[in-house]
């Protein structure tokens, strides 16, 4: 017998769930781990990521008056540091698919006094509810590996992009180096979960970041799946290794 839903499976991790369900459960992962998200960047990167996204927005060219879209926005680093860079007449919108992480984000940046030129919607990637060519730069910083469907959320980025503008994706990638990845895998598989459950009391969660790393595109792939959405002069910057990647792409 055919299976006529064989279409709408996707992977969660390392296992095969239906859209739908992916959907739902990502949304459990961040629900849990949307209190700690910061302390746990921190320590499962050492502190690095913060040099990953102080690159991403350096290759951004991003201007005063601007308008930046910064999608799966997370606490709202990457955020906080556009609203300084576009001033009070440009404009940022962090868009999350998750209720938990958009309050965080903005109880953060409002404690920190960061207000006045940014916005906050709960929204999917797939399905941006914006305007077509209404952004200068779009960003999202580790959080296209956890989309079900990254074509249609990339072509949807397209859309909402202006001509000349640019798409950064800041995602975990394949380290380059066979020793590297030996210690990556070890310290993702057996360390990682770790301190999830001694931080977090949730194992699990962190186990699948580490399992949705793998199963994510490599630097090539991410490549063409950018150019078929539309995007140019596409290249990518690999960091700490590869590890890390930086993606660019414009919109001409």
């Amino acid at each position: 017998m055919v299976n006529e839903n064989k279409g709408e499976t996707t992977h969660f991790g390392f296992r095969t769930v239906t859209k739908k369900q992916k959907t739902l459960m990502v949304a459990d992962v961040f629900n849990s781990v949307a209190t700690n998200y910061d302390l746990m960047n921190d320590l499962m990167s050492f502190g690095i990521h913060r040099l990953w996204k102080r690159f991403a927005i350096e290759c951004s060219g991003i201007r005063r008056r601007q308008k930046v879209l910064d999608l799966a926005g997370g606490t709202g680093d990457i955020t906080a540091k556009f609203s300084r860079l576009v001033g009070d007449q440009g404009k940022v919108v962090l868009v999350d698919i998750n209720d938990s992480m958009l309050k965080a984000a903005r109880d953060k940046l409002r404690n920190h006094g960061v207000l006045g030129n940014i916005s906050y919607i709960q929204a999917n990637a797939e399905l941006l509810p914006f305007s077509n060519n209404i952004f200068d730069c779009i960003t999202i910083s580790f959080g296209l590996r956890n989309v079900t469907e990254k074509e249609q959320a990339l072509r949807s980025m397209y859309r909402v992009l202006k001509p000349g503008g640019c798409l950064l994706i800041l995602e975990f990638s394949r380290p380059l180096f066979k020793p590297l990845k030996k210690v990556y895998d070890f310290y993702s598989f057996h360390i990682l979960p770790k301190i999830g459950q001694l931080i977090t009391s949730d194992a699990s969660s962190y186990r699948y970041l580490v399992e949705s790393i793998r199963m994510h595109p490599d630097q090539e792939k991410l490549k063409s799946m950018m150019h078929n959405a539309g995007f140019d002069n596409i290249e990518y910057f690999n960091m700490t290794g590869g590890i890390v990647a930086l993606h660019r792409g414009y919109k001409f």
